[in-house]
């Protein structure tokens, strides 16, 4: 797992671009969707979702201006992803961001985000912050 996580890292290089389909060779894309979320404060973040066929799942989200690649971990309920300090936290339309340098007891970066309907071709992501 971790060499697998690593060729995909280090193929994906930065990813200041989100210009062209994420394309990784090894990993067999099987679905792809972007989904919208309205959190707390009226703050927005779009969630890009890609599923390999494999079995494995992966998320993009721009945090602090930078597009982050989140990859699915464990999870007791709902699906969890991870990229380096942050944690994504989705549960049917719902998700939360977390930053894990904060402390167990911190509030989240960005807390009750509600999915909006994806639409075809529609904005590129927001920053969170």
């Amino acid at each position: 797992m971790k060499r697998l996580l690593m060729t995909l890292l280090l193929a994906l290089g930065p990813l200041h671009a989100m210009a062209a389909p994420l394309g990784v060779a090894g990993i067999d894309i099987a679905t792809r969707s972007r989904v919208h979320y309205t959190c707390d404060g009226g703050k927005t973040i779009t969630a890009r979702y890609l599923n390999a066929r494999n079995g494995q799942g992966f998320a993009l989200l721009r945090i602090g201006g930078k597009t982050m690649l989140f990859v699915d971990t464990l999870s007791a309920s709902g699906a969890r992803y991870v990229a380096g300090r942050y944690v994504w936290w989705t549960k049917g339309p719902s998700a939360t961001l977390y930053d894990g340098m904060t402390g167990d007891n911190a509030p989240p970066m960005l807390a009750n985000c509600q999915s909006r309907q994806a639409l075809p071709g529609a904005a590129p992501m927001r920053n969170a912050r």
